[in-house]
């Protein structure tokens, strides 16, 4: 039977079921069908009685409401729609015949129940249109066949929709058909009575009213029969299955009970043995695998007492200093707390005993920390090799190399870069040998280091070793910072040194420094850059070497070069037979990163020319009053100093060089000061007398002359500080006369000149600056401008002393005479002859036009103060003359007898003789008629205006006159440029008539007109 299952679901019927639909309509809405009209007393309610319709709000559920339920029916649903796949072929039969159908008692049930449902009220056609009788009798065939289940497209659409809500107007206009809930009054007539006087009715407005409208109810009754219909029909299509999954259902039950007493007895059987077999031989198990690992415990014990041991030994080793051998020790400890095994053959206890990894112990969590300080410890102990053997070859090389080897190193290296072929075999520096017992010992230390893992460290602290030691070279050649002159370098570390502070110190040091005398300075600024020069050569092979050998770290000897030495073996079985180890690389790497050549080296020169640069500040007023020779080696010191730097670490050295160059400025500005200086000096006190041009002048001389087409070796050989001093050169050497007692003149381009002190004094001072420009090239831009200064002074000075007669006061003259005039244009003509060579000299030094006309001006500036010379002269003759013919004006020539040449020309004559014999002397012959020409154009003029006013009355008178023409004529008739003046004198002298050739001759007037105008023409 299928009710007691049935009754679950389907029996327990509530007024939710879907058979309730099968109830007449007048029946389900509680209305009594043929329901009298209303009494003639009722009133219909009108709208206002009615209240106004509130539309519920239903609430919406959740569709995960229905999860619990689909989960359940899922699965039934599932085979409901397989069987409608299989057997949808065999679904219309269901309704038609039984072949397919369910069982006839589940049918019957089923119909009793729906006819329970459905009272006889039901329509005539809903009942035809059931396939199953209410009252529980099967149709016959030919009538179910002939009526067929009514489709469901019959119901209209909107039921179907998924938006259906009835309280939507639309929608229930649609189900009600457009029925009126209250039917709305009729219209009453006049009288307010219908026409057989019964009471006004409601309003007949077409549409039916819902609560009468049986049409509409019987609708809605069929569409719920037809969907009632459809699902019998679906739930008799699924029945099958759905009895089928259960009958499945209840034999699974079934086998899982059967299973179940199996399981229970299978667990008892087990239970049984494992009391009587198992537990046994599991206790075996247990005691072995205990046993194994007591085993492997006493072995871990055994492992880590020999870590402990290890360790001990390898601290013991480490306070010995044996490092080497402590380094092995630590490997060991390392692979024994790794469970590898150690080197050697071990025993057959050892080779028993299996080695586990023990670095995850608690007991050994600080196990690594020790190690690690053990490591750094041998790592600081190849360290302190390290460093030892390194500073100590560097100190050792810039003790056995001498100052004057650096030196000469150095300048080899100027000459080359300036294009002189070096002469002799050249040796390899000494920086360059190295010795390769050092080779080997760097080799094995750094092969510790990198097994310490100490390289970084290590490298770090040889460049901070190598900076400090270019401090400590440079304060090693210092003098004492105490107070104590005496006390030796040793002793500044003393307590009594200690005592002074920073402050004092550098006090008392600059103090010393700066009472050091020339000679002393320059040594000590050798000594330390010489020996800056050597330690950073001498580094630099060093860095070199350590690349080389960190590069080679590793790599099997047999298959690289050949050793240069032998190697100690300790290094070679820390890496095996030539194994490259895996901190090898990184090793490398360490020493390449830290050790980078270029920026050490950069570092060194920095702080080696920062410390020079304090001490070079110290000395700069000492420095600005050094010799020429002192400054000259000075200046050349550090520019090699400064070039050798550059050529180590590729900078420039901008600090050393500026500080350098404004103590050259600083030397030049003071330096052309002392010249000047020391030639006003000579100008004063110079007499002006002709001095003799000795051998020390002419040496002076010609080196000037010789500078303007090539290099003076006198004076270049000065700065080369690396050549050994031999005798000095005599350019000083005092005036020496030839024997003859006749002075010398200097002689330029096959011209002489007679020159003074003051123009010696300035030959000297060119000397001395070209000297300069000679040996620092570089500053000519600022040497030149203080020689031209020179130049000018001299010029203007010479001017004041001579034509300003600032002679007689500085020098003590009485006056200013030809000679000291003759003099000075000499001088003059000297420096004018000098400036071309000079010229030439600056120029090819440095091609600068500005100072190339600076030169052209100057030598303006001499022509014209010589043309003021040459014009004074002539001025001063002129004026001697015309006293001399004021002085012939005054005399009476009738009035004696004297037979003698009047006084006033032998005056002029000797005069002008003393003149032109000075400037003769004194003077080229060029010079002197360019002089004589203008005064004897003076006394043309003068004289033959002078003799033609002369009246003569006696004869006496006019042979005193001629006697004195005469004279003029016999005494300068040989002077270049004299002419025809004394015979034209003597023309005019005959042509002057006395008072007795007049009576005898008693000229006419014409002949006296003649003569007149005879006597009127020059």
């Amino acid at each position: 039977m299928v009710c007691p299952s049935l009754a679950l679901s389907v029996c327990v019927l509530t007024h939710l079921a879907i058979s309730t639909l099968l109830q007449p309509p007048i029946v389900r809405t509680g209305l009594v069908p043929h329901t009298a009209a209303a009494s003639s007393g009722y009133k219909p309610p009108n709208s206002r009685d009615i209240p106004p319709v509130t539309l519920t709000n239903i609430q919406r559920v959740n569709a995960k409401v229905f999860e619990p339920y689909l989960s359940q029916v899922g699965s039934l649903y599932d085979v409901l729609q397989q069987a409608k796949e299989t057997n949808g072929d065999q679904e219309p039969q269901l309704a038609r015949d039984g072949k397919t159908s369910p069982k006839q008692e589940d049918n019957e049930y089923l119909s009793q129940l729906s006819a329970e449902r459905r009272p006889s009220t039901l329509s005539v056609n809903s009942r035809a249109s059931s396939p199953f009788d209410p009252r529980g009798r099967r149709r016959s065939s030919a009538r179910n066949r002939g009526h067929a289940v009514t489709p469901l497209s019959t119901i209209p659409p909107v039921y179907f929709d998924d938006d259906f809500h009835l309280e939507n107007p639309r929608t229930f206009d649609v189900v009600s058909e457009k029925s009126e809930v209250v039917t709305p009054p009729k219209a009453p007539s006049k009288d307010g009575k219908a026409e057989n006087g019964a009471p006004v009715g409601p309003a007949q407005t077409g549409r039916k009213a819902l609560a009468t409208n049986a049409i509409l109810q019987e609708k809605l009754s069929w569409y719920m029969d037809t969907v009632e219909i459809h699902l019998i029909s679906s739930i008799s299509t699924a029945s099958k299955s759905f009895f089928n999954a259960l009958g499945s259902l209840r034999e699974l039950h079934s086998e899982a009970a059967d299973s179940v007493n199996r399981i229970q007895i299978l667990r008892k059987d087990l239970q049984k043995i494992d009391r009587e077999m198992a537990l046994g031989g599991l206790k075996i198990v247990n005691l072995r695998r205990r046993r194994e690992n007591v085993r492997m415990l006493a072995d871990a014990v055994s492992q880590l007492r020999d870590v402990v041991l290890s360790v001990s030994r390898c601290e013991e080793l480490v306070e010995n200093g044996n490092i080497e051998q402590a380094a092995d020790s630590l490997e060991e400890v390392e692979k024994l707390m790794a469970g590898e095994h150690t080197a050697g053959t071990p025993n057959e206890t050892e080779q028993a005993r299996k080695a586990i990894d023990l670095r995850q112990l608690k007991a050994l969590e600080g196990a690594s920390d020790d190690l690690d300080q053990l490591r750094a410890q041998i790592g600081t102990g190849y360290e302190t090799r390290f460093l030892n053997d390194l500073l100590g070859d560097l100190r050792q090389h810039i003790d056995s190399v001498p100052s004057e080897t650096t030196l000469q190193r150095w300048g080899s290296s100027f000459q080359r870069q300036r294009g002189v072929q070096r002469s002799g075999i050249t040796v390899s520096p000494a920086y360059m040998a190295f010795d390769d017992q050092l080779r080997s010992r760097l080799r094995a230390h750094l092969t510790g280091l990198a097994r310490a893992h100490h390289t970084t460290a290590a490298a770090t602290s040889f460049k901070t070793a190598v900076l400090r030691e270019m401090k400590s070279l440079i304060r090693k050649h210092m003098p004492s910072s105490s107070d104590d002159d005496n006390e030796s370098m040793v002793s500044v570390s003393t307590h009594r040194s200690s005592q002074l502070s920073q402050q004092e110190k550098s006090s008392i040091l600059a103090r010393n420094l700066r009472a050091m005398d020339a000679d002393d300075a320059y040594n000590m600024l050798t000594r330390v850059y010489t020996g800056i020069s050597e330690s950073l050569r001498r580094l630099s092979v060093q860095v070199k070497v350590l690349l080389d050998i960190a590069s080679g770290l590793g790599s099997p000897t047999s298959v690289t070069k050949p050793p240069r030495s032998p190697i100690s073996p300790i290094p070679d079985n820390a890496f095996g037979s030539g194994s490259r180890t895996p901190t090898t690389p990184l090793a490398q790497d360490e020493i390449l990163q830290v050790l980078d050549m270029s920026s050490l080296l950069g570092q060194a020169v920095d702080i080696a020319q920062s410390q020079v640069n304090k001490v070079l500040k110290v000395r700069s007023e000492q420095t600005s009053h050094l010799s020429k020779k002192n400054f000259l080696k000075y200046f050349t010191l550090n520019r090699l100093f400064a070039d050798e730097c550059e050529a180590i670490s590729g900078r420039s050295g901008t600090a050393l060089k500026n500080l350098v160059g404004n103590q050259i400025r600083d030397y030049i500005n003071r330096f052309g000061d002392k010249q000047r200086h020391r030639v006003v000096e000579v100008m004063d006190s110079d007499r002006w007398d002709a001095r003799d041009f000795g051998e020390g002048e002419v040496t002076i001389l010609t080196r000037i002359l010789d500078a303007s087409t090539k290099d003076i070796r006198a004076w270049t050989d000065a700065s080369k500080i690396w050549q050994a001093e031999g005798k000095p050169n005599d350019e000083t050497a005092e005036n020496t006369t030839n024997g003859s007692g006749k002075l010398r003149s200097a002689v330029i381009d096959e011209q002489k000149y007679i020159l003074s002190e003051s123009a010696v004094a300035m030959m000297r001072s060119i000397e001395e600056f070209q000297f300069l420009m000679a040996n620092i090239p570089s500053m000519i831009q600022d040497i030149a401008p203080g020689l031209l200064e020179s130049l000018k002074l001299f010029n203007s000075r010479s001017s004041q002393l001579i034509l300003g007669a600032g002679a007689t006061r500085s020098a003590g003259l009485k006056n200013i005479t030809t000679k000291h005039l003759a003099l000075s244009s000499q001088a003059l003509s000297f420096i004018i002859a000098l400036v071309p060579y000079i010229r030439e000299f600056v120029r090819r030094h440095v091609s600068t036009s500005s100072l190339m006309g600076e030169f052209d001006k100057v030598k303006r500036l001499y022509q014209e103060h010589q043309s003021g010379i040459h014009e004074k002269l002539v001025d001063i003759m002129s004026s001697r003359s015309s006293i001399h013919v004021n002085a012939m004006k005054k005399i009476d020539w009738d009035g004696s007898d004297s037979t003698t040449t009047s006084p006033y020309m032998e005056t002029l004559t000797k005069e002008t003789g003393t003149l032109h014999r000075v400037l003769s002397k004194h003077l080229p012959d060029m010079t002197v008629s360019m002089i004589m020409d203008p005064v004897f154009n003076s006394y043309r003029e003068q004289w033959t205006k002078a003799f033609e006013e002369v009246t003569v009355h006696t004869d006496s008178g006019k042979q005193r006159l001629q006697r004195d023409a005469e004279y003029f004529q016999s005494k300068l008739s040989k002077i270049n440029g004299f002419g025809d003046i004394g015979e034209r004198l003597l023309e005019l002298v005959k042509q002057k008539a006395t008072k007795a050739e007049d009576k005898e001759q008693k000229p006419t007037d014409a002949d006296k007109s003649e003569a007149n105008n005879g006597k009127k023409s020059p």
